[in-house]
């Protein structure tokens, strides 16, 4: 991260260094290549100096301290202040370097022209009303210090919104890591536990069933501890880590449970976030069955191109406990904001309660690898 800031920093550095060499190198040359009067190139040189104080003097100092810092009314002031006072330094430059001039026989644009072939129509001119001031110069000096100073607001707010914006970005995205890392916590201890117990009492029953187990649950670990710490997996991953979930919990199902499992056998090689799908079904196992009445579970998946639309409808089984009862918690809060975080204007959420039947739906528009 400081070296991204570092190498950001010596662009900008550069870029600044560059229009520089640009502003001060060019004019030089086409100076020297028009015979411009030396007056005039100094009168160019203090302006462009003059500007490049106010634009600095805005752009690092004023608009940081002051607009930045709800003060705006004292950068207004300040900015004013800076423009006068660069104004009577403007005068005293430029009155300086004609007065320099004329003394040294460079009236301004007089010297153009020979003397022998000028035609004096009335009483000779005073060299000094070839200065650049008055009316003309006050007018000019104002509107390029306004064009200056509201330049570097613009770039100076622009760059300050594309920093907010990567901040906003870094944290969402950190927001994300803790959440995946949160979810997968949730996921990790209960079930664990209660698989492991199941396992160790399929061993005395069915010796091949319980090998299974052991081998879907290591891949579950697996897929948790690896695959799913980078930002996206495969789909395929992520189904074939939602079947082994659901055939774990299968050891758990009594017969009065109806469960029903429809995923794709053909589709696209398409990359989605891990874990998006199963708090979904781990609600659906947690609410939806029952070992003295009858329940069911229905999850499927389609695949469309780039489009996913994932379903889960289960029976609501009906305990003393409130919180259970209002069939919803922090995984399928987790999961809301994970879509709105991943697919923000790409998705579609929503969770449907009848009589007896919890119905979530999902479709998100994904990236293709």
């Amino acid at each position: 991260m400081k070296s991204q800031k570092l190498h950001g920093s010596s662009v900008k550095v550069l870029l600044h260094i560059a229009a520089w060499a640009i502003l001060l190198g060019l004019p030089l040359y086409n100076f020297n290549r028009s015979d411009v009067p030396r007056a005039f190139v100094w009168i160019y040189y203090i302006s462009a100096i003059l500007n490049g104080l106010i634009f600095y003097s805005n752009y690092l100092v004023l608009i940081p301290k002051f607009f930045f810092r709800s003060s705006r009314i004292k950068y207004y002031l300040s900015a004013v202040v800076l423009t006068i006072c660069l104004f009577f330094v403007s005068y005293l430059s430029y009155s300086y370097v004609f007065d320099r001039g004329i003394r040294n026989g460079i009236p301004g644009e007089m010297q153009r022209e020979p003397i022998e072939n000028r035609r004096e129509t009335g009483p000779p001119r005073d060299r000094r009303e070839f200065r650049p001031f008055g009316p003309m110069h006050f007018y000019n000096y104002t509107f390029t210090a306004m064009v200056v100073t509201i330049f570097a607001l613009g770039l100076r707010v622009l760059e300050r919104h594309a920093q907010v914006e990567k901040r906003q970005k870094e944290l969402e995205k950190e927001k994300l890591n803790s959440e995946l890392a949160f979810l997968k916590n949730q996921i990790s201890p209960h079930f664990f536990f209660n698989t492991l117990n199941n396992i160790y009492s399929l061993i005395s029953i069915n010796t091949e069933d319980s090998q299974n187990a052991v081998l879907k649950l290591s891949r579950m670990m697996r897929y948790l501890l690896y695959e799913s710490e980078h930002g996206e997996t495969e789909l395929s991953s992520e189904i074939d880590f939602m079947n082994n979930y659901i055939d774990l919990m299968r050891l758990r199902m009594s017969d009065k449970v109806k469960l029903s499992v429809t995923f794709p056998e053909k589709y696209e090689n398409i990359s989605i976030p891990p874990l998006l799908f199963i708090s979904v079904i781990e609600n659906a196992f947690k609410h939806g069955i029952s070992y003295r009445e009858k329940s069911f579970i229905d999850i499927s998946m389609e695949v469309s191109g780039e489009m996913i639309i994932f379903r889960c409808i289960n029976s609501i089984v009906k305990t003393g406990d409130e919180s259970s009862s209002q069939h919803s918690g922090i995984g399928l809060e987790n999961v809301s904001k994970r879509l709105n975080l991943l697919f923000p204007g790409r998705h579609e959420y929503k969770i449907i309660r009848t009589d007896g039947v919890f119905n979530v739906f999902i479709s998100v528009t994904v990236k293709k690898t």
